[in-house]
């Protein structure tokens, strides 16, 4: 039996996510691409098209394992991946300037959405990465996660939630080159995004450092299929460069 070639977006549904999803379905060396987010339908734009499974998903660590165990069922052979889920600002959290504007609450939240969630993927699809293909997998970060390039402060939490991602997933690339030597950790930096997380801040960003969102997928698939397997976490920007840690 020949196996296919499978890729998996998580959190599908925001604006990197649905942009994978759509440039992952363009992608004729990819079977069938596993599309999970917390919304049950798939968007209307993807509607009949059979290269998707669209998988709802509470981001729960109980539902993250159905999820990973119904990738098994389906008998995934996961050579790409995107995880896409994070939190910078909502309706009850926003990013902090100063000290006195940070709360418990909006701590366990953005570390919840932007760190725990991701590892908890991280660990369940250890499952799901075979000994034989070469797997790339690339996690959502950012450069305000880079301790060194920390020059400004502020935005206490998400910071700070990205650096723990970081260092989350520096800790599981070297175990992973213990027992998966074929995959390889990606913590990408997509700029600045034309998306709702985003949108509330683009005033100070120029026009030429506002990125469309089809864009960084088009970027990100192109990095995950140049960056080598070396059993390292690689913290990259959407052109390819290192980012300091």
């Amino acid at each position: 039996m020949i196996s296919s070639s499978d890729a998996l977006v998580v959190a599908a549904s925001g604006g990197i996510g649905t942009a994978m999803v759509r440039t992952m379905l363009n992608d004729t060396s990819l079977e069938r691409i596993f599309a999970v987010s917390s919304v049950p339908e798939a968007p209307q734009e993807f509607n009949n098209n059979s290269k998707l499974t669209w998988m709802h998903c509470d981001y729960s660590a109980m539902d993250i394992a159905r999820t990973v165990n119904r990738l098994l069922s389906l008998e995934c052979n996961l050579v790409m991946g995107a995880i896409c889920n994070g939190i910078l600002h909502d309706d009850a959290v926003k990013p902090e300037k100063r000290m006195d504007d940070i709360t418990e609450e909006s701590l366990n939240r953005v570390f919840t959405a932007n760190a725990v969630v991701p590892i908890l993927w991280i660990k369940e699809l250890k499952q799901v990465f075979s000994k034989r293909d070469i797997c790339k997998i690339a996690i959502l970060l950012a450069r305000v996660g880079s301790i060194s390039d920390n020059r400004l402060g502020g935005w206490y939490s998400y910071r700070a939630s990205k650096a723990a991602l970081n260092m989350l997933l520096k800790t599981s690339a070297i175990e992973l080159n213990r027992k998966c030597k074929n995959v390889k950790l990606i913590s990408f930096h997509p700029g600045t995004t034309d998306t709702k997380l985003s949108r509330p801040f683009q005033s100070s960003v120029s026009r030429d450092k506002l990125f469309p969102a089809n864009f960084v997928a088009t970027k990100l698939m192109d990095l995950m299929r140049k960056t080598d397997v070396d059993g390292e976490l690689s913290f990259l920007d959407w052109s390819g460069v290192p980012i300091e840690w």
